[in-house]
């Protein structure tokens, strides 16, 4: 019996680990600019920095100079250092740390309770952010909400029927936000 257990145990361990390694390899996050990220070098506390990132997404390090990191993993960033620092430090070992995400963020605008700017994660909906917002009020119009999404440089307008969504059809219209988003609400 005691067997047995630790068998489900050990089973249940590498299952979890096999399922973080597949969603650790769908998404990777980019950083953007009001992110906080942190920069050691392992035996060099001169090279450690806390960096908000500036709105072009360049910020200077120690020894090599500026680095636009904007749309960047932290494994990039850390790949990045590292190799630029070679020149000056031989097998540097760099952290780079997340400290604080502020990028992700999408913004509701119009006949809602409180309408204003919210931070999105990975997977927040069109409907979850409008509960964000309070929900619509009682003269918005449910039938002709939409997404605006800039996709290189050009604004897509997406439409959103909260009605049709709410009686559970035409689902698919209820969409994954992205960064910048803006649900407009008539």
């Amino acid at each position: 019996m005691r067997l047995s257990f630790i068998r489900m145990v050990v089973v249940l361990f590498f299952v979890l680990i096999s399922c973080t390694f597949a969603i650790g390899s769908d998404y990777s996050y980019k950083i953007g600019p009001g992110d906080v990220i942190e920069i050691s070098v392992w035996r060099d506390e001169s090279l450690n920095r806390k960096v908000a990132v500036p709105p072009d997404g360049i910020i200077a390090f120690p020894l090599i100079g500026d680095i636009n990191i904007k749309g960047m993993t932290v494994t990039d960033i850390r790949n990045t250092v590292t190799e630029r620092l070679d020149a000056y430090i031989k097998d540097a070992i760099v952290t780079v740390m997340l400290l604080e995400i502020n990028s992700m963020r999408a913004y509701v605008i119009g006949k809602v309770n409180k309408p204003g700017s919210y931070p999105i994660l990975i997977d927040t909906s069109v409907v979850q952010m409008l509960s964000m917002a309070g929900g619509l009020n009682p003269f918005a119009s449910e039938k002709n909400i939409h997404i605006l999404r800039t996709v290189n440089n050009t604004t897509q307008k997406i439409p959103f029927n909260y009605k049709e969504v709410l009686k559970g059809s035409n689902l698919e219209q209820n969409i994954i936000l992205q960064q910048g988003d803006v649900i407009v609400v008539p």
